[in-house]
């Protein structure tokens, strides 16, 4: 870890480089929409000044500086100009590539694995939290053990990516990070195991589960405040909040709910953050409804409502999981599409136009929400043979055993389901 930077010291100054590579497979993203969501990215790390930004458009990546000797000449006069101390490269760069252009430009050179990373050493809390970052750096740190640039000696908080000297005893380095590793996953296995037994306390209750869910910045955590009166960090900045919260709300009806925030998602999200966070985002599996949060105002609100899906996909969430959409930030519209989108919503049972900032529609949500949960339950009972431990296992996880009795070939239950758990019953 490296130290605070003091209060004297000026920001880390940053500048922030989109690659945009013309033979690669078609982006969802505009090169300028995805710079400007990198620059928020930088923006939301502590200490740092971004002083600017490019799409650098390329035919295809230099195998060892990642840019072409020109476009590498044009850069390092701007950033010595600009008195650059630290690049931001919005995409994947290899260890090579690293450490070249940061002999090549006299900076410190942060790939937007590394940038993430540092985002979420900053803003983790819990105990899991602070565990599934440190696991995650490490992975990533793991295959970067090259001879770093030492030049820059001032130092931040974080994860160390920013400053710091560079090692060189790089197979004892790899040795002491496999060790961190496996004692980070030791403890990290007992706080899952906690948390498994507070999702097994909360099974046996009859409360159902709403989870929030949506790219970073869509507005989850306002409306997770606004729905609970919890006062969770809610900052128009990406990934304001990281550990998931959960609170427990009353619907019109009275009946009671859990609402779970979980950590905000976004595009090309590093895959060392979703095997690290995979405990924290299985609230989303134990969900018995999804709400789905989308910046509605955003100019590319479809391309991340899409980037979710990749991700829920990735975590193994059913699709026969109940799901509303709900688009958030009408209040940011302008009249006439704000009229169009409210006709729209109306023909949509999947869909709520809401404001989680003025409150406006969320009457109509908690109605949708109470509607979702409110399907009807059956008795039955069934037989399964003891060879089924697997589906008489599924059965007491859903919370659905009335009562178990033994007989000479194996159990029989009386059930208490929903059609939706009667037919995942039947897929296993």
């Amino acid at each position: 870890m490296s130290d605070l930077i003091s209060s004297e010291a000026r920001p880390t100054r940053a500048f922030v480089i989109h690659p945009e590579i013309r033979s690669a497979a078609g982006s969802r993203r505009l090169p300028e929409h995805a710079l400007a969501e990198a620059m928020s990215l930088a923006l939301a790390l502590p200490g740092l000044e971004v002083v600017g930004g490019e799409v650098v458009r390329l035919p295809k990546p230099h195998a060892g500086h990642l840019f072409g000797t020109g476009k590498l000449a044009e850069l390092k006069e701007r950033l010595d100009a600009e008195e650059i101390d630290l690049v931001l490269v919005d995409g994947p760069v290899t260890p090579v590539q690293q450490r070249n252009l940061e002999k090549e430009w006299g900076v410190k050179l942060l790939d937007r694995t590394g940038l993430i990373l540092e985002i979420f050493a900053d803003r983790a809390r819990t105990r899991e939290g602070v565990l599934q970052v440190e696991l995650a750096a490490l992975s990533y740190q793991r295959t970067r053990l090259v001879r770093a640039w030492t030049h820059l000696e001032r130092q931040r908080g974080g994860l160390g990516f920013v400053g710091g000297p560079g090692e060189t005893q790089i197979e004892a380095d790899r040795r002491a990070i496999d060790e961190q590793m496996v004692r980070l996953r030791r403890q990290l296995a007992k706080v899952v195991k906690t948390r498994e037994l507070h999702r097994a306390a909360r099974r046996k209750v009859p409360f159902p589960i709403v989870a929030l869910v949506g790219y970073t910045n869509a507005g989850k955590s306002t409306l997770f405040n606004r729905m609970t009166g919890a006062a969770v960090m809610a900052k128009d900045m990406l990934f304001a909040t990281l550990d998931p919260t959960m609170r427990g709300i009353t619907l019109p009806s009275g009946r009671k709910v859990i609402m779970s925030d979980t950590v905000g998602f976004i595009s090309d999200l590093p895959h060392e953050l979703v095997a690290a966070f995979r405990a924290t985002l299985e609230e989303v599996l134990e969900a018995d409804l999804i709400l789905h949060v989308r910046d509605i105002s955003h100019p590319e609100t479809e391309e991340q409502a899409a980037d979710v899906g990749d991700i829920l996909e990735s975590l193994g969430v059913d699709e026969d999981v109940s799901l509303i959409e709900v688009w958030n930030k009408i209040d940011a519209l302008g009249p006439a599409t704000r009229e169009a989108l409210l006709v729209q919503d109306a023909r949509r049972a999947d869909v709520q136009a809401v404001s989680a900032l003025t409150g406006e529609g969320l009457e109509a949500l908690l109605a949708a929400i109470e509607a979702r949960l409110g399907e009807e339950r059956l008795d039955e009972t069934l037989s399964l043979p003891f060879s089924a431990g697997r589906a008489r296992a599924w059965l007491h996880e859903q919370n659905v055993v009335r009562a178990e009795r033994q007989t000479k070939t194996g159990w029989d239950f009386d059930v208490n389901w929903t059609e939706t758990q009667r037919q995942r019953f039947r897929a296993l």
